[in-house]
């Protein structure tokens, strides 16, 4: 098999990749590999290799010699090494970190998985807000027989929280 970038070595490193759903496969020789520097993860350029060579040319539009006040990061450094420096980076390169984000995940906000007890509460929580908010339209709105119904719903939910284990 030959090498994807320089198509004149046999391919001897082989990386995958999952995009929504379809593979794709990043075939390389050994000098293709080393000048990208798939074999020292500090100088592996992730997002140019994941996305297509040049692709996080994105991530440079606008001020390419911005850095993050936090940990002094650059886009540089993010094209270097294919990650960022702390959490404030993905505030601070946030405009050209949303397209290459969600090219490479399914979307651009962390939804994670919550235990179901948290799960519950949190939208029990959630039910009580809207039910408070309701209620003070509705006295507002002086909708007395809405408001004691919502009062009542209010009541039932928050001994469901005191009761929940």
């Amino acid at each position: 098999m030959l090498c994807d970038v320089c198509k004149c070595n046999d391919a001897t490193v082989f990386l995958t990749q999952i995009l929504e759903g379809k593979m794709q496969k990043v075939n390389l020789c050994d000098a293709c590999s080393k000048e990208k520097g798939v074999q020292d993860p500090t100088g592996f350029a992730l997002a140019d290799l994941l996305l297509g060579i040049g692709a996080a040319e994105e991530i440079e539009k606008g001020a390419s010699t911005q850095k993050c006040p936090v940990c002094g990061f650059s886009q540089a450094d993010f094209k270097k090494t294919g990650r960022l420096g702390c959490s404030a980076c993905y505030v601070t390169f946030a405009d050209g970190l949303g397209g290459l984000l969600k090219a490479m995940h399914k979307g651009t906000e962390h939804v994670g998985k919550l235990p179901e007890r948290a799960q519950r509460a949190m939208k029990l929580n959630h039910r009580m807000r809207a039910l408070n908010e309701n209620l003070q339209k509705a006295v507002a709105e002086e909708k007395y027989e809405t408001a004691a119904s919502l009062r009542d719903q209010i009541k039932q939910l928050e001994s469901e929280l005191l009761n929940s284990p």
